[in-house]
């Protein structure tokens, strides 16, 4: 085991700092989740304790508060930017998951970020997803190029072969970086044991549920557990069969609707 964390963290930290220094402007998109706060700790690593870009949370003004109170403290403690996003229209306009789960992520989500990467002008964006996650993201690549209006063409994809990434994309191409997008849930969970890592207090078990996915209030729903530890989620996540994102109603609509989302911008 040792050695695989040791090869994914070596990995990780190698796209960080080849997309660092090939692209400028670039921010972190910021969940609050189990996979970006990895992630995080990632990035620190491979820049000696500093994280050289923004984090960018979209909120939806659906998310749990704990996850709000955490971010924050979080952000302060590692002492980075923070920025917030929101699609203040469409949350004025009374949108939400009454309209269609899918619409609401477009508005909220997709629309809120590409709303933030035009306004600060992001080159490009590190994203903590995992091919094993849901279908549409295992048609990924590390480096994954959107158009100027972020969108993914997910049919006409670079080649990645034996690790070897294409970053020479034209001026005007939006870049996704994926750095732990080989990374299994399993994996990322003995990673966070290992490396003594932080998280949202929601992942864990209390009154005989917990989160094995973080999202927004309506559209998120915990498991029965009783793990309160990450030790103890390792070994509860040996025996589910259920899919990691079960609990996330929005996978659930449409698993075609959710990759023409994705091919918006969506993450």
């Amino acid at each position: 085991m040792s050695d695989r964390l040791d090869q994914l963290e070596a990995e990780s930290i190698y796209i960080f700092r080849e997309a660092y220094r090939k692209f400028d402007n670039l921010a972190m998109l910021y969940s609050v989740g189990k996979d970006s706060t990895t992630m995080i700790h990632l990035a620190r690593k491979a820049f000696f304790g500093r994280i050289p870009f923004p984090l960018v949370h979209i909120d939806t003004t659906y998310k749990y508060p704990e996850m709000i109170e955490y971010r924050d403290r979080m952000a302060r403690e590692w002492g980075a930017e923070l920025v917030v996003g929101k699609n203040e229209a469409a949350i004025a306009a009374g949108m939400g998951p009454e309209e269609g789960r899918l619409v609401c992520c477009e508005a909220l989500k997709t629309n809120g970020l590409n709303r933030v990467i035009e306004e600060k002008g992001y080159k490009g964006l590190f994203l903590g997803i995992r091919r094993d996650e849901e279908g549409s993201r295992a048609k990924e690549r590390v480096f994954s190029p959107r158009d100027k209006n972020s969108e993914w063409a997910y049919k006409d994809q670079p080649p990645e072969l034996w690790d070897q990434y294409n970053t020479n994309f034209s001026e005007d191409t939006h870049i996704r970086v994926h750095p732990i997008l080989g990374w299994t849930e399993i994996d990322l969970w003995e990673y966070i044991a290992r490396e003594k890592i932080e998280l949202c207090p929601l992942y864990f078990a209390r009154d005989g549920k917990r989160f094995r996915s973080l999202g927004c209030m309506p559209c998120t729903k915990p498991i029965d557990s009783s793990a309160t530890t990450v030790e103890e989620i390792i070994e509860e996540l040996k025996r589910i069969k259920d899919p990691e994102r079960a609990g996330r109603a929005q996978d659930q609509e449409n698993a075609y609707a959710m990759q023409k989302l994705r091919a918006k911008g969506y993450m």
